[in-house]
Parts: C-alpha cells; structure tokens; sequence
C-alpha cells in the first residue's frame, strides 16, 4: 500500500472538502462566503499551476504513469471516481543499482532541471530481485525534491505489478539507510567507551524516546487526541523514564525529575498563552498543511504547535536538570557534613553558569533550521521589525524564548530538591 496521495487529486480532494463547508447550513453564513471564497481561489490555482503541469507532462511523455496512483496524465485530468483503489494496487519498495542513465529528455534551465531521467536498474530485493528493468525518475523543477542518479548508485526505487508482470518502475531516492546505521553506529560506539554502563542506558533511554514518539505520540496525535495534554503526559513520563535509566532509583532521580517537571510544566503553560497572544497558527510547521490535504482535516495544527514548544526544549530541561543535581550530589559526597542550604547555594552556583550557554543553544539549535530565510532578508533588505513581525520568526522566538524560560526555572528549583533530598540522609 502507497501511503503517500497523489497531489492533484488529494487537492481536489481538499477543495471538495471547502465546498462542503460552505454548502452546510449549520455554518454562519459570514463564513460560508468565506469558505465559498477560498474554494474559488484554490480551484483557480489549481487550473493555472497543475493542470498546465499536467498538460505539460501529457506533451513529454504519454504514457509515463503517477508513481502514487500509477495513472497517466490523461487519466489524472479526466478521473473516473475509483482513483482512491488504485492506491492498493500491488507495489514493492526494495533497493537497486543504477546500471546506465539517459538524460536526453531533460530540460536543464541552469537552475532547475525538468522531465525525466531514465534509468537502466537491477533489482535487489522483491518479488523480481536479480532482474534488470528501466526506471523513471520525474524532474518537476525542484531543487529539494529533485534528484539525480549516476551509474553505481543504489536507490530506492517503487516497483508496481499485476498478475506477476512488472508495469513501472519508479525511482524513489537514494538509499541512505546503510549510511545513517554507519552513523549512528559510530555515536553509540564512542558513547559506550565513554561512559560506559551508564553509555548504554542512555542508549536505552535513547530507543525509548523514539518508540515512544512513533509508537505513542504520532498515532494518538492522528487519532484527534488533545496534542497539549498528551504530549505534556509523554515528556514527563519520558523525564522519569530516562533520568531513572540514568540514576537508578534513588534520590538524585527523585531530584531532577522532580525539578525537570517543573520546568516542562512552566514552558507548557507559557508555550499555549504566548502562541495564542501571538497569534501564531500552526500551519508555520513543515509540511503540517500536507496533513489536512490527506484527510485529516479535524487536527488541531495550532495545537500541535504548542506541544511542540516544550516537546522541543525538554531535551534541554533534563540535561540542565541532570547537570545541576549531578554537580551537587558530587558536592554532598566530598563533603558529607554539608547542610542543605549550602548544598543548595552550590546548586544555584552551577544554574547560574549552565543557563546562559544552554539558552544560546536553544537559539542556535531553532535558528539554524532558518538560516537560509535569514539570509533571503539580508538580502532583500528587509527592515528588522519586518523580520520581528513575520509570522515564521515570531513561531521561531516563541520556541526560543520560551524553552528559555523553562531553562531558567529549572534551574533553582532543581538546585532546591537536590539539596534538600540528596543532604537528608547527613542531617
């Protein structure tokens, strides 16, 4: 099964979506008009950009079929009704080697290229693995979805069938996953040397997050679930999973959980008041606009976005969390005979240098995704309170500003429980 949707036809899908709304009486009738507005729009644009793609495609090549709905141009601009069953049509995704290419039928304008590249491949996997067919890969003039394939390559490539018999072959991507298992490979190697056992229960903790995430946090999220609550009940039960992975169960873990959550706690609360004064819609995330155009129209988008904002920097909260108790456990063992408030005092010490440097990774780790709109302002010349004021960068300081705050919370009061539970058994 393709999870992936044709775009033409999950716009259209959309845009029918729009009309229903504006065609339904239980809706005011201000935005009905306004429904019926952005329905008009969006089919406007919609016969001016894609059905002259499509048109385009039709005079390249006949016969080159949709690598999602594996219909042809002509099909895709006169449907039938039944191109969702087309979806289940019978496809392996396996790996190939790029045998020889052809270019020929590329047009290359100097910046972008379109058409399509034919490939001569071997299949290494499925039902006709050993076999050598020809692939195509499709060219639509997009330089961060376009790709091109030399001989020796191996590639993802979509191979549909019927009754056995090979239909078309479609290059996918290039294959990576041997390199990012290479990668991360490399990281839990140096990890383990250097830490040891406590290395691979950071592992662990490491293969928790991720289960977590897509096992737990994507399908509930998909399924309509409120993203603030449950991504808050995920985070905390994530900082007692990975600082207990990392302590044991003792009274440092009681201690930098306990101070984590508050931390995470304040950056929620924060995260949902300043995105609402804001302003701030959650269709500035990537691809987020893509979930309502595959059907899931009722999510939250807004939503999401807050949960986001402390999903991002709990990562930060528990490391600083784990700093400050660390350093006072330390502390408390070199000297046994130290009272809580000096021991609480030593905590505040090591917050008050930890917070600057953390908070400016924050901004680097938010900002480095936007380097490349910082620069198209540079180089517009556009006015800094335009930059302040646009709607992307004012998502980017609210992730930032507010992580921060939850960074500087956490700090003192991790620095609290430490002192008080890790000096309780010299009192």
């Amino acid at each position: 099964m393709n999870t992936y949707l044709n775009r033409e036809l999950s716009w259209l899908k959309f845009n029918e979506r729009v009309l229903e709304e504006a065609e339904s009486e239980s809706v005011p009738l201000c935005e009905r008009l306004t429904f019926a507005s952005i329905y008009q729009s969006n089919l406007d644009e919609f016969f001016m950009v894609r059905v002259g793609s499509l048109a385009d495609q039709m005079l390249l090549s006949r016969e080159m079929r949709d690598n999602k709905t594996h219909m042809t141009a002509e099909e895709l601009m006169l449907p039938t009704g039944f191109e969702g069953r087309l979806t289940y049509q019978n496809a392996d995704r396996v790996r190939a080697e790029v045998l020889a290419t052809d270019e020929s039928d590329i047009v290359d304008t100097g910046l972008i290229r379109t058409g399509e590249q034919r490939c001569t491949v071997k299949l290494l996997g499925g039902h006709f693995e050993g076999q050598t067919v020809e692939a195509v890969n499709r060219l639509n003039g997009s330089l961060a979805q376009d790709k091109l394939f030399a001989p020796g390559d191996i590639a993802f490539v979509t191979v549909s069938h019927s009754g056995g018999v090979i239909s078309v072959v479609s290059m996918t991507d290039h294959y990576r996953l041997d390199k990012e298992a290479l990668l991360a490979g490399l990281f839990l190697l140096q990890l383990v040397l250097f830490a040891g056992w406590t290395g691979v229960r950071a592992i662990l903790s490491f293969v928790d997050t991720i289960l977590l995430m897509w096992k737990v946090l994507v399908p509930c999220l998909l399924r309509g679930w409120n993203p603030v609550w449950l991504a808050l009940a995920m985070v905390l039960a994530l900082t007692a999973l990975i600082l207990s992975l990392i302590y044991g169960f003792d009274r440092r873990c009681l201690a930098a959980t306990s101070g984590a959550a508050l931390g995470i706690a304040v950056t929620a609360v924060l995260g949902v008041v300043f995105t609402n004064l804001f302003r701030i819609h959650g269709a500035v995330m990537e691809s987020s606009e893509s979930l309502l155009y595959a059907g899931y129209q009722n999510l939250d988008l807004t939503q999401i976005f807050m949960a986001s904002i402390f999903l991002g920097s709990s990562g930060a909260v528990m490391d600083l969390s784990v700093d400050i108790c660390s350093a006072v456990y330390e502390v408390v063992q070199k000297r046994p005979d130290i009272g809580a408030r000096e021991a609480v005092s030593s905590g505040f010490a090591v917050g008050r240098a930890a917070c600057g440097s953390t908070t400016t990774t924050l901004l680097l780790a938010y900002s480095g995704s936007y380097i490349a709109l910082l620069m198209v302002f540079m180089a517009q010349g556009t006015p800094v309170e335009f930059i302040l004021n646009y709607k992307y960068v004012a998502a980017e300081i609210v992730h930032t500003i507010v992580g921060s705050f939850g960074l500087v919370t956490v700090a003192p009061l991790t620095a609290i429980t430490s002192g008080l539970l890790l000096t309780r058994r010299t009192a």
